[in-house]
């Protein structure tokens, strides 16, 4: 299990890419990311990001029926959001990369 510190800020960044296959609703998000190994993530944990997102323009939601139940709320991906995404994932690498090269490399070099 990933601990909650360590998913805080790369959480929207994740939402972000999700959506960013096909607009989706909140449960199926949850989904998908438990589908990539992404465990014990609540709806709770997801939906106050979602508004953040969307507050801050980088998603956007529409009311739709539902086949089985009450209506959902859709969200997309919107063009500042595709660039939001783009942000992350090179501060993602850059952070990966650097991380990497501490526990490969780390006290085998002068810094």
């Amino acid at each position: 299990m990933i601990p909650s510190q360590m998913l805080k800020g790369t959480l929207e960044g994740c939402i972000l890419k999700v959506i960013s296959f096909t607009e989706t609703y909140g449960y199926e998000i949850s989904q998908q990311l438990q589908a990539y190994g992404f465990v014990d993530i609540s709806e709770g944990t997801i939906y106050p990001l979602l508004l953040r997102l969307e507050k801050n323009g980088l998603i956007s939601a529409q009311y739709r029926q539902s086949a089985v139940g009450p209506k959902r709320k859709y969200f997309s991906i919107t063009p500042a959001g595709e660039v939001e995404l783009e942000l992350f994932l090179g501060h993602w690498q850059e952070l990966q990369q650097a991380v990497n090269n501490l526990f490969q490399i780390g006290g085998q070099q002068d810094v």
